[in-house]
Order: C-alpha cells, then structure tokens, then sequence
C-alpha cells in the first residue's frame, strides 16, 4: 500500500539520493538549498512507514520522529529480518546510516510537505530593558576578563 518510494542511490519511481549532487534537476529545485532530506523526514511524525534497511531486514511502523542525523524513531514497529518471522516491538530507533529506503504511505500529501516554512526566517524582536542588546556587559565596577581591580578584588 505504499506509492513513494524514497532510495538513497537507487532509483525506483522517486529517488532520493543521500548526496545532493545526484538528485534529478527538478528534485534539487525542491529540496536545496531551502529543504534538505532530513528535514523532509522530519516532517513525517505519526504516519505509517516501511523502511528498508540495507541489510534486507525491513521495518514498518509509526514514525515518532527523526533526528538530524537521519535515525528514525518508531511505535508500533514490526521488523522482518530477511529469512527470518517477524517480531514486533513497542518502541523501536534505527539509525540512519542502515537505512536503504523509505516506503511512505500512498495517501501522503508530498506537496504540502516538501513547502518549506517561511515563518521560520521571520526575525525575532528586539529585547527591551535595560542593558538589552548591549552584549555582556561587566556590570558595575569593572570585572570583565582576566585580572581586575573591581569590587571584591585585591
């Protein structure tokens, strides 16, 4: 039941490789420099995934996040190793160099998620009060760094 298919490397229907320099043009419109992988990634808590490992060992479950390092943390996970039964785990993290595709479910509105936020860049005002803005300052009677002949020096 999965329609996107995100590879680092290979190409299958929608490709991802994990270098920017072998994304398609179009791809690379999308994704750089404003959106980058892990980003996407990160973007896809709460929903059902497969992920492939490069191992053959294939994951399905829940995705509770993904760090800046690409690891995918995982409820409700069922792994299958190759050749091997299935076994389910409440909890599972995967770390994210193992990690050959991800399998994203067929409903996944992939416009809307790779819009990148404006409202991050959006400048936060400036603090009000006094010494605001002013750096660190020495406070009253000197100090700052290294040796000093302020109050409670000698």
């Amino acid at each position: 039941p999965h329609k996107s298919v995100w590879y680092y490397g290979t190409s299958l229907r929608r490709s991802l490789p994990l270098h920017p320099q072998q994304l398609s043009i179009h791809t690379r419109k999308i994704l750089t420099p404003t959106m980058k992988l892990v980003k996407f990634l990160q973007k896809l808590n709460r929903e059902q995934v497969t992920i492939e490992l490069k191992n053959g060992t294939v994951i399905s479950g829940t995705v509770v996040g993904v760090d800046a390092t690409m690891n995918a943390h995982l409820k409700k996970a069922k792994m299958t190793a190759r050749g091997k039964n299935p076994v389910s785990y409440a909890t599972l993290s995967v770390r994210g160099s193992t990690v050959r595709a991800w399998l994203l479910p067929d409903g996944l509105n992939l416009d809307a998620l790779l819009v990148e936020e404006s409202t991050k860049n959006v400048q936060k005002a400036a603090p009000v009060g006094p010494g605001a803005g002013r750096g660190r300052g020495r406070g009253r009677g000197g100090g700052g760094r290294g040796r000093s002949s302020g109050p409670g020096r000698r």
